[in-house]
């Protein structure tokens, strides 16, 4: 029986992002059953989609009004019915046997209830691009079982969709680690295989590079406050003599871990000039944890008893 393959693509305001990443999954050995396409913004992406209407076998536009990325991911879930669910953004363009190996690695792993791989920045020419690409999505040489993966480059078992629930809405950031865990705790793994890749805007200032790692920041605090048992970087008390080694790594790898990404450079002067970007930006990822935190306890402290 033909193993069916829905892929979903949310938008918001950047109609020329999801013309080219509409074209890409276009130039695809084999096509996918059906393109659902979420709209939060105007009427320009609208006019985008309409136009490959004739070329895909099913491409369906729902509208939506934007609040956040799950929100949009949850109002498009409904109109997927294939047996893979591949998600996207609009902001990636897919290489051309993405959704072939999509298929082939999901059959060739039942125990894994979702399969990604590799996001390489389309903006290498650009020192931010290269080091964006060490820094914000993770990267491996080769296939492995992992604790998560982005949701720009990832698919899901139609099954395991149906039992883990919607996404959650109240994750600014992060809902797809939160949707990973939730895999995971029905006993699914998360496997990586570098060979199916996408390509990804990286953010193109360091000003917005510097934020989109501090909003990371505040909800990888937010999961992690949700999910007490999840994997992290930071004990959720002092009760042990681990847990004061934890707060020391966690300190000193701003240090150590930009030492490590850095020699992954191939020239020197990359080497040297993002060294230093790379240790502000752990020292920011993780000044969003504290931020988060900072407020969730002030948020608690309003409630009324």
């Amino acid at each position: 029986m033909k193993t069916k393959v829905s892929v979903l693509i949310c938008t918001f305001d950047r109609p020329h992002l999801l013309e080219g990443s509409l074209s890409a999954l276009l130039r695809s050995n084999e096509l996918p059953d059906e393109v659902i396409v979420v709209n939060g913004g105007n009427e320009d992406a609208d006019v985008v989609v309409r136009s490959y209407e004739s070329q895909f076998a099913c491409i369906k536009l729902v509208k939506t009004k934007n609040i956040n990325l799950a929100a949009s991911r949850n109002v498009g879930l409904p109109h997927c019915t294939g047996d893979i669910v591949a998600m996207t953004d609009d902001d990636t363009q897919v290489f051309p046997d993405w959704v072939s190996r999509m298929k082939q690695v999901h059959h060739e792993h039942p125990e894994a209830g979702a399969i990604g791989g590799m996001v390489i920045g389309l903006n290498h020419d650009k020192l931010i691009g290269r080091i964006a690409d060490l820094a914000t999505f993770p990267s491996f040489a080769d296939t492995r079982y992992v604790r998560t993966l982005p949701g720009a480059n990832i698919s899901y078992k139609k099954k395991i969709i149906d039992q883990i629930g919607p996404q959650d809405e109240r994750l600014f950031r992060g809902e797809d680690v939160d949707w990973n865990w939730r895999v995971r705790r029905l006993g699914y793994e998360i496997y990586y295989d570098p060979t199916i890749k996408v390509y990804h805007y990286h953010r193109p200032t360091l000003r917005q590079f510097f934020y989109q790692h501090y909003m990371y920041g505040r909800a990888y605090y937010l999961v992690r406050n949700k999910w007490k048992e999840m994997y992290c970087v930071y004990p959720h008390g002092i009760k042990e003599t681990k847990d004061l080694i934890k707060i020391g790594n966690f300190l000193a790898c701003i240090l150590y871990e930009p030492l490590l990404a850095s020699v992954k450079m191939e020239k020197l002067s990359d080497r040297l000039l993002s060294c230093p970007v790379l240790m502000a930006n752990q020292f920011v990822w993780k000044w969003g944890m504290v931020r988060q935190a900072m407020l969730t306890q002030q948020h608690c402290s309003e409630k009324p008893i």
